[in-house]
């Protein structure tokens, strides 16, 4: 290779490294401390550490003494608890993302009846998303035959109904925990927030319901993420939520049947 095309190639490769130093400087300036704490590394506790005990309760079957064992971690999070209701919720330490797992038992035989976990976080998986900030919650119950009974006008009014007794129950339930933390409050603040919200959807366009249980979900508007998706499917008694909103959106991925409990509903 000739001197001249050796210069020609270093020549190439400094005018590269100039416009991308340039471009990162551009980016950095308009972004800040929001790009270097999108590249900073995640701290502890990780998500699949606060999905653990979600995961690990089972309806109907785990006990309180069950729950109370694994649904607590103390070096990041507060235990609350009722005489029916068991709480932990956390948040990282800059305050960027905070977690609550909650589950509510049977008064007679102390087995999970409920359980919910809502993490929301304001730094996004994707830079540049817009809204940055994103929200998931789940949760899995066991429903009263009163309301699966209900003679209904259409599968979509009992779609709509189950969805609202869902509601119904999680204020219950944190309303149970509500003056022990006060960050369960807010938690609760975003659940209902994000659960009202499909539910404009719904009241404004019934037939919409169908879609809770297609694999794409349902969308909706949320007053705070800008947008949201819900899903829901009910197996014998046993009713699964889940939503997304915000950033995570483009990454819904509905529940699936088969992980909801092998149980009658007579049980």
């Amino acid at each position: 290779m000739s001197n001249q095309e050796l210069k020609h190639k270093s020549l190439n490769l400094k005018l590269y490294v100039l416009v991308f130093g340039l471009q990162f400087l551009i980016i950095f300036g308009l972004c800040g401390c929001d790009v270097v704490e999108f590249f900073a590394l995640e701290q502890p506790p990780y998500d699949y550490q606060i999905l653990a005990s979600y995961d690990m309760t089972k309806l109907k079957e785990s006990s309180s003494a069950d729950v109370l064992a694994i649904i607590y971690m103390p070096e990041f999070e507060l235990l609350s608890q009722s005489k029916s209701v068991i709480a932990s919720q956390g948040q990282n330490k800059k305050g960027y993302k905070s977690w609550f797992t909650m589950v509510a038992f049977d008064e007679n035989d102390l087995r999970a009846r409920r359980k919910y976990l809502l993490v929301a976080d304001e730094k996004p998986k994707v830079l540049f998303t817009e809204p940055w900030q994103n929200l998931s919650f789940d949760c899995q119950m066991v429903l009263d035959r009163e309301i699966l009974d209900e003679p209904y006008a259409n599968e979509n009014a009992r779609r709509i109904a189950i969805l609202r007794r869902v509601l119904a129950n999680s204020r219950d339930d944190i309303k149970e925990l509500g003056s022990d933390n006060k960050m369960i409050d807010v938690c609760g603040m975003l659940i209902n927030q994000a659960l009202e919200a499909a539910l404009v959807k719904l009241d404004n366009w019934p037939a919409s319901a169908t879609r809770l249980s297609e694999p794409a979900g349902l969308g909706f508007s949320h007053m705070s993420l800008d947008r949201g998706k819900i899903g829901m499917v009910v197996k014998d008694d046993v009713v699964a939520v889940r939503i997304r909103s915000g950033s995570l959106t483009g990454d819904f991925k509905n529940i699936i049947l088969d992980s909801l409990p092998e149980q009658s509903a007579a049980q």
